[in-house]
């Protein structure tokens, strides 16, 4: 924590709030979001996440408060601010009859002219480089959102938000993006600023979380100190099954309550989530799902206990 104590504040707002008729769709939102953080803005459908990043991208104009980004007020200086931030607000849009390639080349054009490598460069990136020339058609929908991600390369963003990046992909869609999701913050230096619904992908992907609900900031920090501190209890689908299972008996702080029928149910100590995935992939294990027990109303139950409403 004393390493986040000297670093540089990316985002922060300032009592953001929007107010739609009588109701207020975010109140007095206060959050910061630190260079290279995986920050993940958590909480149930219709809490105000959507809205939230739409006032950040200047989609919506706020009822009351501040952002700043970089440092700069995002009123005062929108060109410069938005020309190092890229957000994804709804599903990738492509043409699908054209390549992955001529979409980003058309894409890319709007702001700019940008060159064959940068765009093989952002495929490759986002591991879609044998399918560069391939019409997006043919594509899952999980390609697609990695294409998008790649789309939004092209413009140099040191600021990525995105909403909702996994929604209505399967087990290994999400995998795949949580991965780049990573990959970018860790390796490309990156900050990412991600919405969310499921306390499982926070677990895996955030370094600090704030918690929304009905408009209203209820938590904010890092992940592993806002989760719980008991063991928490997970079914994991990995292949090869077995050697999986043997690996796993071998942990103290893993312990295997069932196994079988493809899945096994482990409980966990707290904290130790994230390092049990990585035990498992170096150990040339594919985790296919990785899904705790504990539900997101069962959080919101726990964090805003003595409250008179979540």
């Amino acid at each position: 924590m004393e390493a986040y104590s000297n670093k540089e504040v990316v985002l922060r707002t300032h009592g953001l709030s929007k107010k739609f008729g009588k109701r207020w769709a975010a109140r007095d939102l206060n959050l910061e979001v630190y260079r290279g953080d995986v920050f993940c803005f958590l909480g149930p459908n219709g809490a105000g996440k959507s809205t939230t990043i739409r006032m950040i991208l200047t989609l919506l104009t706020p009822s009351a408060g501040s952002i700043e980004i970089f440092g700069m007020d995002l009123h005062k200086h929108r060109g410069a601010v938005l020309s190092r931030v890229c957000g994804i607000v709804e599903k990738a849009d492509f043409y699908l009859y054209l390549s992955a390639y001529k979409n980003l080349e058309i894409l890319g054009s709007m702001t700019r002219r940008v060159q064959k490598e940068e765009i093989m460069e952002a495929l490759e990136v986002v591991g879609l480089t044998s399918r560069a020339f391939e019409k997006v058609k043919t594509f899952s929908h999980g390609m697609k959102q990695r294409l998008g991600i790649a789309q939004a390369l092209l413009t140099k963003p040191q600021l990525i938000i995105l909403d909702e990046p996994t929604a209505g992909l399967d087990p290994q869609g999400m995998k795949e993006v949580r991965g780049l999701i990573k990959e970018l913050a860790n390796e490309k230096g990156m900050t990412i600023f991600l919405s969310s619904h499921l306390l499982s992908e926070v677990e895996l992907v955030a370094t600090r979380m704030a918690v929304i609900n009905r408009g209203e900031l209820i938590a904010q920090g890092f992940v592993s100190e806002l989760l719980d501190k008991e063991p928490i209890e997970y079914s994991v689908q990995v292949s090869p099954f077995d050697s999986a299972v043997e690996l796993l008996g071998k942990l103290t702080w893993v312990e295997v309550l069932a196994a079988e029928d493809g899945k096994i149910e482990l409980r966990v100590e707290p904290g130790r989530a994230s390092e049990l995935n990585r035990f498992l992939v170096s150990n040339h294990v594919e985790v296919l799902s990785f899904y705790p027990h504990r539900t997101l109303e069962d959080f919101f139950l726990k964090i805003t206990e003595g409250t008179s409403e979540i």
